[in-house]
């Protein structure tokens, strides 16, 4: 047994809080019948169907309950029991016997945990006792309503969240770092800062990008494709939808159907989708004409719009969206070429991580070998492909953290994980081999011996989609972007009416070097302008009034750093330059 308050698997603490929390639960309410109760990031929950109400101003009471529980010092002790056996044991549980039948069909072995006078249907990873929890590193969180299965047709449950951490100041970091995210959350600053807007007559996960959020995007998406022209990427245009044979030949059909939205019809029964990927549409291209060992690499970007049709209680804010686009590129290569294209393609999204500012680490995401039926392609294509992956990292004296099961359904994958300045990770790009579609889709180019060779094909994304990674950026900077990102770069603000001719003079001329402007000629005083200058995050303010205009010059005001002194407008376009670099 661990020291007491003490376990290394913070995984299995977690698991076994669950347990204890629906212990908890049972003496407030000891008719409730129990859903399911897992390990979440950061923590736990389990499902209930009460017998009374439940806020949030409850869990306070259940967490003291849970605590003497944990104090009392009982085991976890498994049960192996036969299909008969459990259903005696839970026949008065409804949401267990459902899981039970939905066991037996998969001739799953099934196992029970006693924990004291409570037993739970579950598959195990617990710790041994309730005295390796550290009682003051939990936290109940809050409660929420969920589907059972998660599915709107089935009955609603009462859902109770918890946290959990090996230490007390683990939880007391991260409960401080998520109240600094509430404060720079992108969907409060997005509209304080008028980037984008939500419709109910639009629908939800379908955000409206303002001028000043659509400057941003743009500004994201020209320096992903500045990078990708530099990579020799050709630009591509593709519809919206397509057809469901495509999908079911790139194999997307049976995985991701039901996160696809149907396009029906007035003249055809045939089944359309709106598209949620880029990448079967690309290899239509590749296919429109015969490709030699010469061609290769042959390579697209696009910046097509994706629709996924996901629920509603996963949108949030850009982060998880119906609607995006994705700095995509695809490249059909020889295998010789495969090392080298994607040391230019890491090189390039390590140029956009330096960029924006951002800490990263690179995650090899490889094939879950215990569960191979959840991926396309014969274990020799996955072998080579993870081998090729495992040399081009050791040879370039890449660290990596490998994480099985994170492969893509198709070939392994590169993805580097951002961490904000909260600390938050992310996963953005990402860089994936894949030796299967081309061979679905019968691609295939000459060789050098005049025989016909599927090529291989490179899926990368510099940012992923940047609509999230706008989301993230907004939080990441607080709203506050870098001189080169900022939606108004340089706010004018005139002193008198004097001057307004003036002011447009020296906005044509930054416009001319392709500065974003705004003006503020309101009969205002100038305090009150300055002050709402620095509210909306604008870099710069140029203060301009009579004696600016007479001597052609302007007054500058940097944001955090204050007054500049009075320049020419040469020497501010100079300055300025500098800056957008």
């Amino acid at each position: 047994m661990e020291k007491e308050g003490h376990h290394p698997n913070i995984e299995s603490v977690r698991h076994s809080l669950a347990h204890v929390l629906a212990m908890a639960v049972l003496k407030k309410f000891p008719k409730a019948k129990l859903g399911v109760g897992p390990v979440v990031e950061n923590g736990f929950y389990y499902d209930f169907k009460l017998t009374g109400p439940l806020s949030d101003e409850d869990l306070p009471e259940l967490e003291k309950e849970m605590r003497h529980i944990i104090s009392t010092r009982l085991d976890f002790k498994e049960e192996k029991i036969t299909l008969s056996g459990a259903k005696k044991l839970f026949k008065d549980q409804p949401f267990k016997l459902d899981l039970i039948k939905d066991f037996s069909k998969e001739k799953r072995e099934l196992t029970a945990y006693h924990t004291g006078a409570f037993t739970d249907l579950c598959r195990g990873g617990h710790i041994e006792n309730t005295s390796e929890i550290n009682a003051d590193a939990f936290k109940l969180d809050k409660t929420a309503g969920a589907y059972w299965k998660g599915a709107e047709k089935n009955e609603q449950l009462t859902r109770i969240y918890g946290l959990s951490f090996e230490t007390k100041e683990k939880l007391e970091r991260f409960l401080s770092i998520r109240e600094e995210a509430v404060k720079r959350d992108h969907r409060k600053l997005g509209q304080e800062l008028g980037l984008f807007v939500f419709s109910e007559l639009v629908g939800p996960g379908l955000p409206l990008y303002t001028p000043r959020g659509t400057a941003i995007l743009q500004e994201i998406k020209n320096f992903s494709r500045s990078l990708r022209k530099e990579m020799g990427y050709e630009e591509v245009q593709t519809p919206n939808m397509n057809k469901g044979e495509l999908f079911k030949t790139s194999g997307h059909y049976n995985k991701f159907k039901d996160d696809m939205f149907t396009v029906h019809s007035h003249f055809t029964k045939e089944e359309y989708f709106l598209k949620p990927m880029n990448c079967p549409q690309h290899t239509q291209i590749y296919s429109s004409e015969p490709r030699s060992y010469r061609d290769l690499p042959l390579k697209f970007s696009d910046f097509a719009m994706l629709y996924r049709d996901e629920k509603p209680g996963e949108l949030s804010g850009l982060t998880r969206l119906r609607s995006f686009t994705q700095d995509d590129g695809h490249c059909f290569l020889r295998e010789d070429q495969i090392k080298q294209e994607f040391a230019l393609v890491l090189g390039a999204i390590q140029k956009t991580m330096k960029r924006y500012g951002l800490d990263y680490f690179i995650r090899l995401s490889l094939r879950d070998e215990k569960n191979k039926t959840a991926y396309l392609g014969t274990d020799a294509i996955w072998e080579r492909s993870q081998s090729l992956l495992n040399e081009l990292l050791r040879e370039n004296s890449i660290e990596c953290v490998v994480a099985e099961g994170e492969a893509a359904f198709y070939g392994p994958k590169m993805d580097l994980m951002i961490r904000d300045s909260l600390g938050r990770q992310w996963q953005l790009s990402t860089i994936q081999l894949d030796f299967n579609m081309p061979i679905r889709f019968g691609l295939s180019y000459i060789d050098a011996d005049g025989k016909k060779v599927a090529p291989a094909m490179i899926h990368s994304a510099l940012v992923g989609s940047p609509e999230r990674f706008f989301g993230i950026l907004i939080e990441h900077y607080v709203g506050d972007f870098p001189f080169w990102l900022s939606p108004i770069q340089i706010s004018i603000l005139s002193v008198n009416e004097r001057v307004i001719d003036y002011c447009r003079m020296i906005q044509a001329a930054l416009q001319k070097e392709g500065f974003r402007i705004r003006i503020d000629d309101r009969n205002e005083s100038i305090g009150k302008k300055i002050r709402e200058a620095e509210l909306s995050k604008a870099p710069y303010a140029l203060i301009v009034g009579d004696r600016e205009a007479a001597a052609s010059t302007v007054s500058v005001r940097r944001r955090k750093k204050g007054d500049l002194g009075v320049i020419t407008l040469e020497n501010l376009i100079k300055l300025l330059r500098g800056e957008a670099l």
